[in-house]
């Protein structure tokens, strides 16, 4: 492959629209944007929602419920599995070192150890949260378990 026989993919390129090429071209005089108003100026849009001046469809609508999305607990699971693939037998494991190894990133409540797969080696983990299963396979393969009191 050389770069002089690069195309694009047949269908991707379209021929651009001429607008106000006069009568004959079928886009000439209003350019395809009908009889004045709003739309027809330049730089005349309306913005999303708009109905003219009526009671919008958002605002006509009864409000119900309650929506508890920005107050909920965001917790990032971690798999037993991913611990053992990444640490080493005796390794100390908390939300700061697995934050520096790039297994947990982004903005979370806390940290919790899931039961997922296996573990073979004996960790020290102090963590926010661990599940029932994790915490037995944990003990069961020589490790300790500590949940902080930031959960």
């Amino acid at each position: 492959m050389k770069l002089h026989t690069l195309s694009p993919n047949p269908g991707s390129k379209h021929r651009v629209k001429r607008l106000g090429c006069g009568e004959s071209s079928g886009h000439g005089k209003t350019s395809g944007k009908g009889n004045k108003g709003q739309k027809a100026r330049s730089g005349g849009t309306v913005r999303v929602g708009f109905e003219g001046g009526q009671m919008p469809l958002h605002r006509r609508l009864p409000k119900r419920g309650f929506n508890n999305y920005d107050y909920k607990t965001k917790v990032f699971g971690v798999n037993l599995s991913t611990l053992d693939e990444n640490f080493d037998a005796g390794a100390t494991v908390n939300e700061a070192i697995l934050r520096a190894a790039g297994i947990v990133n982004g903005r979370y409540d806390h940290v919790k150890i899931l039961g997922m797969g296996e573990i073979t080696k004996s960790l020290t983990i102090e963590i926010g949260a661990v599940s029932a299963t994790a915490r037995e396979k944990i003990e069961k393969a020589g490790g300790t378990v500590t949940v902080t009191a930031t959960a």
